[in-house]
């Protein structure tokens, strides 16, 4: 048995089939992981991810500590409630985590980090709030998360929280958040559609769960939200990147803020070392022009420039074909055509750009 969220007894109630991730027992779907993908491409659907790390720092200096802690520029944030993406680093430059950081107010950040890492996120973060002085981190796992995401999913969502939300929760721009009370709301997700991250005490997450359903958002488990994460062309964790792989050799080199100069953060020189000899890999998308299902640990022939590997793979609902992200060698270009290894079997394939779907709708040429 693993850790449990405050909705795992929802989700058995509705018949979810139940897995484990990353040591907590989550719904993998509620009956038809297709049908929850398409339902949240073409009107709401609802994920319960309170197995994410939630976390508070707070300190004259958390912004300077941050400054140092990610390879991003939380000084890029101007206005309370805006939120920032970015990678932790070792000092190789490897991925410790990637993670989402709101500034709340003047001293206070929140954090929210992937589950899976839970435990050395918060030793790596914990070690340098000690060594770094002025600043306290605290776990916040009275804390609930549902993500509300489809092109209906603000309006019916505020049908759940009310009208008095409603006025502060919808002109919220993208990466943006508001806070009401203890209820936390952002325009952030992982699906690649519009809609809300809601952040709320553990104990209220049951009935607003119920007030979603009632206000006709779907259902969700992970199954669909890997689907529509890969087709939205989105990292994961473990799959994409680690602590061996730098974010320029993993497509987010736009996470990375060399700007300005003098800002030293964990990693950085690695990286900058790494920028001038030259990246040796890159992640690229692949459509798959032959049978088959692209899937993880597949390899990928590169004809002269070698060989690389696909990170993340599956059949693509929304397109109705398989996609996958891949490690590549550097050298290998938008239009060229690969071969998979698929049991023995060389399928061919096409380098394309992703995201492979935005806001419910094809990025393929």
């Amino acid at each position: 048995m693993g850790f449990k969220t405050p909705l795992y007894d929802a989700h058995v109630k509705m018949g979810a089939r139940i897995v484990d991730f990353g040591g907590w027992d989550m719904p993998l779907h509620y009956g038809s992981q297709i049908e929850e993908h398409h339902q949240v491409r073409k009107d709401a659907g609802m994920f319960d991810v309170s197995h994410m790390t939630v976390s508070d720092l707070k300190g004259d200096k958390a912004g300077d500590f941050l400054r140092l802690l990610l390879a991003n520029d939380v000084a890029k944030l101007k206005t309370r409630g805006r939120a920032l993406y970015s990678c932790m680093l070792n000092s190789k430059g490897g991925v410790i985590d990637d993670l989402i950081v709101y500034w709340m107010d003047d001293g206070w950040y929140r954090i929210v980090s992937n589950a899976a890492t839970r435990d050395k996120d918060m030793s790596w973060m914990n070690a340098a709030v000690k060594e770094f002085g002025g600043v306290t981190l605290t776990e916040r796992p009275d804390f609930a998360m549902i993500a509300v995401q489809g092109p209906n999913a603000r309006a019916k969502a505020c049908t759940a929280l009310g009208e008095h939300i409603r006025e502060v929760a919808m002109p919220l721009k993208p990466f943006h958040s508001a806070r009401v009370g203890e209820l936390m709301i952002a325009t952030t997700g992982y699906t690649g559609e519009d809609g809300f991250e809601i952040i709320l005490p553990d104990k209220s997450a049951p009935f607003m769960w119920q007030m979603l359903r009632e206000a006709g958002v779907a259902p969700c488990g992970l199954g669909a939200r890997d689907t529509l994460r890969l087709e939205a062309g989105m990292a994961l964790y473990g799959s994409d990147m680690n602590d061996t792989t730098t974010p320029l050799e993993t497509g987010l080199a736009w996470t990375v803020a060399l700007e300005p100069a003098d800002r030293r953060f964990i990693g950085r020189e690695a990286l900058e070392k790494q920028k001038a000899s030259g990246i040796p890999r890159q992640l690229v998308g692949l459509l798959l022009e032959g049978k088959g299902v692209l899937r993880s640990h597949q390899k990928v022939e590169c004809g002269a420039l070698g060989a690389g590997e696909i990170t993340s793979g599956s059949f693509a609902p929304t397109l109705n074909q398989s996609i996958a992200l891949a490690s590549v060698p550097a050298g290998v270009k938008t239009g060229d055509r690969v071969e998979v290894d698929m049991r023995g079997r060389k399928q061919p394939a096409k380098v394309v750009k992703y995201p492979f779907v935005r806001n419910g709708k094809s990025c393929l040429n």
